[in-house]
């Protein structure tokens, strides 16, 4: 007799519309400070080809970035979720950061499973080592998690379902939405008086480039024709009644986007003068 087949759910490779959550975008007033934190702290690496003045900064984590205009300073209403390669490796550099960043809003602490930290000017990092939940990253950003009004998640659930074709689900006072093999936005109610939007934003990548963008256009909802290969939004709305129920702009890019896939440079941050190791300059984990 011959051997069954094996039967796979396919399914489970399914990843919906949204293809990559590349970026967060939030202003800093000090590139010396943003410096401390995001590179030699956190251990991203400066982008050597964009955005090298004083006036942006982009650093990179794996295939992922932050985007860091030089204004006055803007807080995520929630908690950026990164994975690193070694956490004993990180809490050793904001140890070492620690000094140079009193009179901020710095602090970090080491729990069991995970660092938390704040940037001087209060944007939260929840820092994860790698892990199955993260698929075969060692280093990137996973997800960004927003604190939303009580009541919010279900048709913040729906919103990405039905509008953005993306894999979402709500339940137990939270909604999550799948983006690529790995990377989620999360949404979880929260009871205490949310801050006013202060214009911070996320850039994703979409397959269905223009279906999602028609739905928004025709109502009202575009809020800047960037160019050919980006377009962005910024309510959320539950899809059946219309109602507003959360704010985060969207930079949204078409997958002819030239910067989509952009091969990024990532550096070891365990490489120094005084700790050098021919040829390991270089990240040569995954990303």
């Amino acid at each position: 007799m011959e051997a069954p087949v094996k039967q796979f759910n396919r399914t489970t490779e399914d990843i919906g519309n949204l293809v990559l959550l590349e970026h967060v975008n939030v202003t800093q007033p000090d590139q010396r400070l943003a410096t401390l934190f995001y590179v030699a702290g956190l251990g991203g690496t400066r982008d050597p080809f964009i955005m090298v003045g004083v006036d942006n900064m982009w650093v990179n984590f794996g295939r992922t970035q932050v985007h860091l205009p030089t204004r006055e300073p803007q807080v995520l209403r929630g908690t950026l979720g990164f994975v690193v390669p070694d956490l004993a490796a990180l809490k050793g550099r904001l140890e070492r950061v620690a000094p140079q960043l009193e009179n901020t809003k710095f602090s970090f602490k080491h729990l069991d499973s995970h660092i938390e930290a704040t940037c001087p000017w209060g944007n939260r990092f929840r820092c994860h080592a790698p892990a199955s939940q993260f698929g075969r990253t060692e280093l990137g950003l996973a997800y960004v998690e927003f604190d939303v009004p009580q009541g919010a998640a279900e048709g913040i659930a729906r919103f990405y379902r039905s509008v953005l074709k993306a894999a979402a689900q709500a339940g137990q006072g939270g909604a999550r939405v799948r983006i690529g093999g790995a990377q989620e936005l999360r949404f979880v109610e929260s009871g205490a008086a949310l801050a006013a939007y202060d214009g911070h934003h996320v850039a994703v990548y979409i397959a269905d480039f223009s279906g999602p963008y028609e739905w928004l256009r025709g109502r009202g909802l575009i809020t800047m024709e960037t160019g050919e290969h980006e377009w962005r939004f910024q309510k959320i709305v539950d899809p059946e009644s219309g109602n507003p129920l959360f704010e985060i702009e969207h930079e949204v890019r078409s997958l002819r986007h030239p910067l989509y896939a952009r091969p990024l440079v990532n550096r070891n941050p365990a490489i120094t003068n005084t700790h050098y190791a021919p040829g390991q300059e270089g990240f040569r984990g995954t990303y």
